[in-house]
C-alpha cells in the first residue's frame, strides 16, 4: 500500500459507483479509522441498478442476473434492476437477497484503487463517507503505525480485482474484434391482475450482447482462439444470463414505484468504464 502524507496528497482522477469521499489510505491521516459492523451493510448498494462484473465472475452471475455490455467501453454489468436509482436485490434491511451472488465491485468497498496522475501509481483509498467506517471502529486499520490484517487483506482483495479488471478489458476487446457484438433491447408487456395487457410495451434498455448467429458464423480457426484462451466460457455464460431478463422484470412487476424504466443503456449514467476514479 502506498501512503501519501498531507502535505503531498496525490492528485486523483475520475469517480466510481457508491463512493462519495475517497480518500488515499494513509497511517497519519486514518490512524485511528477502521470499520465497525452496521444494521444496513449493503444500504449503499440499494440505489444501484447495474454493477459492474468481471469475466471471471461470469458463470456466477449467470445464473442470478442479466449480464450485458454497456458505454463506449462495452463493459459488463450485472443487472440488478430496470429502474433508475432502485436494486432490487437489496431487503428492506439493506442486505443482500440469499443465495444471490454478490460481485466483488460490490463486495471491496469501502476500499478500491485510485489511478494517482502525478506518479502514475495506483493507490489504495477509503470512503471515508461509508457508514462503515468510523473512528470508534471494532476493526482498526492501522496498529503501531502498521497496516492491520484486515487492512492487508484488503490490499491483496483490490490487487486481485484490479488484474481481473484488465483480464476483463481484454476479453472485451477480443470479442469485439471478432465482431460477435450486436445491439439488443429489452422491453416488457404491462398486464393487469387478470393478465390483459395494461398499456403500451416500455423498453427497459438497450445494451450490447454477443450475437448467437455471429458466434456460429466464426470459422473454426476463430472458434479454437476463443477456446484455447478462455474465453468462450465466459461468451455462453453471458449468452445464458439473458434468459433471467424474465427474473428481474417480474421482480420489478412485484416491486412497483414511480420512478421511470432505466431506458436505454441501464448503466451508463451511474457506472464509470472501469472500476477506478
Amino acid at each position: 500500500m502506498e501512503n501519501a502524507p498531507n502535505a503531498q496528497r496525490p492528485e486523483l482522477t475520475g469517480n466510481v459507483l457508491f463512493y462519495k469521499n475517497p480518500q488515499p489510505l494513509s497511517a497519519e491521516q486514518h490512524g485511528g479509522l477502521g470499520v465497525k459492523q452496521i444494521p444496513q451493510p449493503f444500504g449503499f448498494l440499494r440505489e444501484s441498478h447495474a454493477i459492474p462484473v468481471t469475466v471471471t465472475e461470469f458463470g456466477m452471475v449467470s445464473s442470478c442476473y442479466p449480464i450485458i455490455f454497456v458505454g463506449e467501453e462495452m463493459t459488463p454489468v450485472a443487472v440488478m434492476g430496470i429502474r433508475q436509482n432502485q436494486n432490487l436485490f437489496v431487503t428492506d434491511d439493506g442486505k443482500t437477497e440469499p443465495d444471490y451472488y454478490v460481485p466483488a465491485f460490490i463486495r471491496r468497498y469501502p476500499f478500491v484503487f485510485a489511478n494517482d496522475n502525478a506518479s502514475d501509481r495506483l493507490l489504495l483509498c477509503v470512503d471515508r463517507d461509508a457508514e462503515m467506517v468510523t473512528n470508534q471502529p471494532e476493526v482498526p486499520f492501522f496498529q503501531d503505525g502498521q497496516p492491520t490484517e484486515f487492512t492487508q487483506n484488503a490490499i491483496e482483495f483490490c490487487k486481485e480485482f484490479e488484474r481481473q479488471r484488465r483480464a476483463t478489458q481484454e476479453f472485451t476487446q477480443i470479442v469485439k474484434g471478432m465482431g460477435l457484438f450486436e445491439q439488443k433491447s429489452v422491453a416488457f408487456q404491462p398486464r393487469d391482475q387478470q393478465g390483459n395487457e395494461a398499456g403500451p410495451q416500455q423498453k427497459i434498455a438497450d445494451y450490447w450482447a454477443v450475437d448467437e448467429e455471429k458466434l456460429n458464423g466464426l470459422s473454426d480457426e476463430q472458434f479454437m482462439e476463443l477456446r484455447n484462451n478462455g474465453a468462450i466460457g465466459a461468451i455462453y455464460a453471458h449468452m445464458i444470463s439473458l434468459l433471467n431478463w424474465s427474473r428481474v422484470i417480474q421482480r420489478a412487476v412485484a416491486n412497483p414505484t414511480n420512478a421511470a424504466p432505466a431506458g436505454a443503456a441501464p448503466a451508463a449514467p451511474q457506472t464509470p468504464p472501469q472500476p477506478q476514479f
